[in-house]
């Protein structure tokens, strides 16, 4: 797609942004918390936070983009398993091992 003249003229039209991880910390909080308030769960109360931070900034690596997925997937999650509820994930392991 990027390849000849024409793919030179769309690659052009990209800027490739380096960025780092957020550090764990008062704007993360911040940000979980707003991303949490855009959902609207049934059972959840307005500005009660879901306590998970800590654990979407582990799962995350602290990447802006990656908790947006993460958080869209646990929405939708709760939204087809009729729990309308986000909680931490329980660790599965495989039969067998524990």
């Amino acid at each position: 797609m990027l390849s000849g003249t024409r793919g030179a003229q769309i690659a052009g039209r990209f800027t490739l942004i380096t960025t780092e991880p957020s550090p764990f910390g008062p704007e993360w909080r911040g940000l979980v918390a707003t991303l949490e308030h855009t959902l609207l769960r049934h059972d959840h109360k307005p500005g009660a936070p879901t306590g998970l931070d800590r654990c979407w900034h582990h799962r995350t690596g602290g990447m802006i983009g990656a908790l947006s997925h993460q958080i869209r997937g646990a929405a939708l999650g709760a939204i087809l398993t009729f729990t309308e509820k986000i909680t931490k994930p329980v660790r599965r392991t495989r039969p067998g091992r524990g």
